[in-house]
């Protein structure tokens, strides 16, 4: 079996090391001993994309949609989005650790191809949670994939994110009908009270890491702003 190599580390902001490596075409992303991200591996961050979209079909018009991506990673959720959207959409991606935009510029720019260069598409180099406390009624869909859910791994400052004052905040940023998307690698009822308890409409709906192929079991949750936000 072909070694993995390691390519680059980056210090994450608040503490912790990410890890680029591969192995033959395979890259993976790795926090310490944990691998948050594999290029064979992207069914479930598709599917934070094509089923937010799903639900998004239904909301009020959605003419030249505006979508928030919280996390680059290795793109997948991104290309889900591009192949979903109009050429009027505004996409933009909030990704923390600028070295992950460097490695999908540079070393993982054949799993990325020409999605960075789409003139939908705009990259923040910054906290997701900025992007949405800024963005009263701005956006369709806000997709999260940052971490490793709602219980995280990498920065206890993502909690931030999925506790009661960040969906306040999410429901804000977010137009009627739009969609707060959340990825996770496992369920967390407490955060599903969370969303019901912001005013949002809540579905789980179990995912596979190689979609259709099967894999690890994830989790994401589709939460539907409905009326006036609080």
């Amino acid at each position: 079996m072909i070694p993995w190599s390691l390519l680059d580390s980056a210090l994450i902001p608040g503490g912790g090391e990410l890890r680029l490596l591969r192995r033959g075409a395979e890259f993976s992303i790795r926090l310490d001993g944990n691998e948050l991200m594999n290029s064979r591996l992207g069914g479930s961050e598709e599917a934070l994309a094509t089923l937010a979209f799903a639900r998004l079909a239904g909301a009020p018009s959605k003419a030249s949609p505006r979508i928030l991506i919280g996390g680059l990673g290795m793109g997948f959720t991104l290309r889900a989005v591009l192949a979903a959207l109009p050429p009027d959409a505004a996409i933009e991606v909030a990704e923390l650790v600028p070295a992950v935009i460097d490695w999908a510029r540079g070393a993982m720019a054949e799993v990325f191809g020409d999605s960075l260069a789409d003139p939908r598409v705009r990259i923040i180099t910054g906290d997701v949670g900025a992007a949405i406390r800024a963005g009263r009624l701005r956006y369709d869909a806000i997709l999260l994939d940052v971490d490793n859910g709602p219980d995280g791994l990498s920065r206890t400052a993502n909690d931030a994110l999925y506790d009661a004052a960040g969906l306040r905040a999410a429901q804000q940023a977010l137009r009627d009908g739009g969609v707060l998307a959340v990825w996770s690698s496992g369920p967390d009822p407490a955060f599903t009270r969370r969303l019901r308890q912001a005013g949002f409409a809540v579905e789980e709906l179990p995912v596979r890491a190689m979609g259709k192929r099967g894999g690890a079991r994830h989790l994401i949750w589709l939460a539907v702003r409905r009326g006036a936000a609080a």
